[in-house]
């Protein structure tokens, strides 16, 4: 049956068709379609800005209600802020009128108009920041943008050239004339091997691929078209022997490939630059363009070449290099980086083409000679090279250092006459030559050049060196005027320096000449002293003690009364000169200032060290005839006659400094030495008597408690040490030395009493603070002594032992923290030293421990617990020789203050102890930190 006719057939129109979509409609929802995104659209199938169905369906009493509540919720307190208001709209139920409809234009062009001023900026961040983050990700096509404009450059027959991977579905299409080999069939070599006769397939059969035309493969056939059968089997098996033989060798354990070498040459195909190869590409062409612009710029050549060197093509560095030279023949920068580049042989004849084109260049000169193996070859050089250059300076020196002493000495004869002015070589020849020719030729050089120093400071070490010590001071005070007569500034810095220079070369008369000629020039009277002082400082630093020595000696003549200059000469000859040189100084001091004490004190000390003992009481004894009645030469004989078992005379000497000059020291001396000879009622007697006459002296209490509770009367002790503290309620050893009398006592309550009464009566004191930590310590309660140690250190946030001691109070994990706390505070304390070197030692770090310890020790050598440690650390883990050093800086240092020092030292049995015994008795006691 035949179709109706379309005309005929009546159509019926979609409902829905011309008609807008209903609010909220998703296609597909019904069918149970989703949402999907896209890369041109990135967001949800249904439009953001879609009204949700709801807002059409008739109000429910539950929404009126949600409704009511938001809107009393806006005006609740906790949706207010004191700083924006309420959050939400506050009046969202009121009518929207034409004033509110013209505030809110009004308010909108204010908003357009402040973002059209901040646009340009906006837009400018924007492009920046955009920028600066393609540069450090930058897109693919980015990365491809060079190779993207090469392709321009590709053939048709390039482009259909370029292989597919993986895809060869359209391959004849894009390469009609690309061969196509069919595998042969093992059937066929079955039948070959069957016995059957046929040796060769026909080309026709269709086992052998042909070309589009008709012809056979070419290559894979014989000459008459057949293939033979036996040489392809033969073929095979002779490859796959091969396959089978290094498979064999392998399994064996024989080296086939040597992987060290396969490794090495991998590593020699990496290229060695590590840089974007868009950086060197860019680079690349702008010196390209830059050489092209300007091919005379040698600098051009040169960034070109280092360029290549540094990707690794050498090859290209060296031909830029040479094309470079070809252009600018007379640069001899170029030339010598083409030498560089280049091989060494290679490398001569390019410096013989540079020698060629710029004869008078040193530098390239110097780099042939270098390019010499051999020292014959070099002085070949060096002389070719001073007949085109003869006034070179560097060539002479150069080519003198190759030659003989005797050879050398013509060479320099000749030299200074080509170069007059160079005072190098004039003073080299003088060197060489004998003492008359020298003094000639340094003549020759004052002549040629009379404003250099240098050669009159040679010519005056010339002199001392042979003998003529009197002609020295002659020729440096003609230098000084002759160098001033011809303009020449005289500096006092570079004279000194020129001083320390001679020194160090053995010259001592010359030094001293040139510090007398040039110590005063240019100074004022009232800044002399100070000056000298600063500069005989200076050369003692600069191990130059000569010239020190000199600068005091003209100081003293210039200011022979003045004591302060004496103390420093001698101090600096007990610490770098001799024995008799400091005795000899001291004699002249004291006839100088005679009512110094120290100066007196130093030069019996030095004789009694010596041994000579008569001497020193010889010196005292003039010592009291120029400051009778003086305390410190008094105590000082004293201690003389004791130190060497005279106790008879020490009393002696005690009793008429008691009658002539009863200071409280003197009778403090004199107790002790009744208490160190174990008298002790006569030491309390004396002791009593000089409390009558100094009750607020505290050492003078604090010794009579002491005997008192070595004698057993603990008690009477105790009340010693009360009625001392009446009169001396600022001595903080007295109220130390009562709370551990009560805690020996075992009376804690009242130790603790004591010493927060004597906190009361001395705040912000770190020692009792320290002492009534130790107390709760050594009575177990950790926990109150930490709570303490929280209290001392806001009292006495600087103190040093208190941040030491806390340290060690801390748990292990703890202690590096509370270091750098107590470093931060105290960063120049020695206790807080101390205790981080011991933190070091404990965590046996050894080196930083050596270091710490030996920066507590430089920063003050008077404290005994520092070497004490120190020695017993080197004991622990040092050598002898490092143990002998520092017991020999120890001794040179003479400490007198530290805790566990002076527990040894002021024990009264160990009063006659040296320091170097004492040294060993405290490092034996001290416990090793853990």
């Amino acid at each position: 049956m035949a179709a109706p006719p379309a005309a005929l057939v009546a159509k019926v129109k979609k409902h829905f068709i011309g008609i807008p979509a209903p609010l909220g409609y998703v296609a597909g929802v019904g069918r149970g379609a989703t949402g999907f995104t896209t890369r041109s659209d990135i967001g949800p199938a249904r439009d953001a800005n879609d009204v949700s169905d709801d807002r059409h369906a008739p109000p429910t009493k539950k929404k009126k209600k949600d409704e009511e509540e938001d809107d009393d919720e806006d005006l609740n307190d906790s949706n207010y802020d004191e700083f924006s208001g309420y959050g939400g709209s506050l009046f969202s139920k009121d009518p929207y009128d034409k004033d509110d409809e013209e505030a809110d234009m009004i308010y909108e062009e204010i908003d357009k108009r402040m973002d059209e001023k901040r646009k340009e900026y906006r837009e400018k961040r924007l492009k920046e920041e955009l920028e600066k983050y393609r540069q450090e990700r930058p897109k693919i096509q980015q990365q491809f943008s060079d190779l993207k404009r090469g392709l321009t450059m590709v053939s048709e027959d390039e482009w259909r050239n370029i292989p597919e991977v993986g895809d060869a579905r359209n391959r004849k299409q894009r390469n009609p004339r690309a061969e196509k080999f069919t595998p042969l069939p093992d059937t066929v070599l079955s039948r070959s091997l069957g016995g059957e006769s046929t040796s060769s397939i026909d080309s026709a059969s269709g086992l052998m691929s042909q070309y589009p035309h008709g012809t056979v493969t070419p290559g894979m056939l014989t000459p008459s078209g057949d293939l033979d059968l036996r040489k392809m089997g033969q073929a095979r098996n002779t490859l796959m022997n091969v396959k089978l033989n290094q498979v064999s060798d392998s399994v064996e354990g024989q080296t086939v490939v040597d992987p060290k070498g396969y490794l090495t040459d991998l590593h020699s195909m990496i290229p060695t630059y590590g840089g974007d190869i868009n950086d060197i590409k860019k680079a690349r062409l702008l010196l390209k363009s830059v050489r092209e612009t300007n091919p005379n710029h040698p600098p051009a050549w040169i960034a070109s070449a280092r360029l290549e060197e540094v990707t690794g093509k050498i090859q290209a560095a060296r031909n830029v290099i040479m094309k470079g030279c070809e252009d600018n023949p007379k640069s001899e920068d170029l030339w010598l980086e083409a030498a560089r580049l280049q091989p060494p042989e290679t490398a001569k004849a390019v410096i013989a083409q540079a020698v060629r084109h710029i004869p008078t260049s040193v530098r390239i000169w110097i780099k042939a000679a270098d390019l010499e193996s051999e020292t014959k070859g070099k002085r070949k050089v060096y002389r070719k090279a001073l007949e085109h250059i003869p006034n070179s300076v560097r060539l002479w020196k150069a080519a003198i250092e190759l030659e003989d002493p005797e050879d050398a000495r013509i060479l320099l004869s000749r030299a200074v006459e080509c170069c007059p002015t160079s005072v190098d070589l004039w003073l080299a020849l003088a060197r060489l030559e004998t003492y008359e020719n020298a003094r000639k030729v340094l003549n020759k050089a004052r002549e040629n050049i009379p404003t250099d120093r240098q050669i009159w400071t040679t010519a005056a070490k010339l002199e001392e060196a042979n003998g003529n010590i009197n002609m020295v001071e002659k020729i440096i005070d003609r230098a000084i005027s002759s160098l001033s007569a011809n303009g020449v500034e005289i500096n006092r810095e570079q004279w000194i320096k020129e001083a320390i220079e001679a020194e160090k070369c053995g010259s001592v008369k010359t030094c001293q000449a040139l510090i007398k000629a040039i110590i005063g020039y240019g100074i004022e009277d009232e800044d002399r002293k100070h000056t000298w002082m600063e500069d005989a400082d200076s050369c003692a630093s600069q191990l130059a003690y000569e010239c020190a020595r000199a600068i005091f000696s003209h100081s003293l003549a210039a200011f022979p009364s003045k004591k302060s200059i004496w103390l420093r000469a001698a101090y600096f000859e007990k610490n770098h000169g001799t024995r008799d040189s400091l005795e000899t100084l001291l004699q002249k001091a004291v006839a100088h200032c005679p009512k110094s004490e120290v100066l007196w004190l130093m030069g019996a000390k030095s004789k009694w060290l010596a041994g000579d003992v008569p001497a020193a009481r010889g010196i005292l004894s003039l010592a009291f005839q120029a400051n009778p009645n003086s305390e410190e030469i008094w105590l000082a004989a004293v201690k003389l006659e004791s130190e060497n078992s005279e106790f008879d005379r020490a009393r002696r000497l005690l009793s008429k400094a008691r009658a002539s000059a009863p200071t409280p020291r003197v009778m403090m001396k004199s107790a002790k030495l009744e208490w160190c000879l174990n008298n002790l009622d006569t030491a309390l007697q004396i002791l009593e008597e000089a409390l009558v006459k100094f009750p607020d002296y505290a050492k003078l209490w604090l010794m009579k408690g002491q005997i008192e509770e070595q004698q057993g009367d603990v008690d009477r002790a105790h009340e010693t040490f009360n009625s001392a503290l009446k009169k001396c309620p600022s001595s903080i050893p007295l109220w130390i030395w009562l709370a551990r009398l009560d805690e020996r006592r075992k009376m804690l309550t009242k130790a603790r009493s004591v010493l927060e009464k004597g906190r009361l009566k001395n705040p912000h004191n770190p020692e009792l603070w320290l002492e009534a930590i130790r107390i709760e310590f050594r009575a177990g309660m950790r926990d109150i002594a930490n709570t303490m140690m929280a209290k001392a250190l806001q009292e006495c946030p600087n103190a040093g032992i208190l941040w030491s001691e806390a340290i060690f109070l801390e748990a292990r994990p703890q202690r590096k923290t509370k270091s750098v706390d107590a470093l931060k505070k105290c960063e120049h304390d020695v206790n807080v030293l101390l205790a981080v070197s011991k933190l070091f030692w404990s965590e046996r770090k050894l080196q930083k421990c050596r270091e710490w310890f030996n920066r507590t020790v430089k920063i003050d050598p008077d404290f005994g617990d520092a070497w004490a440690y120190f020695y017993r650390f080197e004991v622990l883990h040092g050598t002898e020789e490092v143990q002998e050093d520092i017991k020999k800086r120890c001794i040179a240092a003479e400490p007198h203050h530290g805790e566990a020092w002076c527990i040894v030292s002021k024990n009264i049995n160990n009063w006659r102890l040296t320091t170097e015994n004492v040294l060993m008795l405290v490092a034996k006691d001290l416990p090793i930190p853990i």
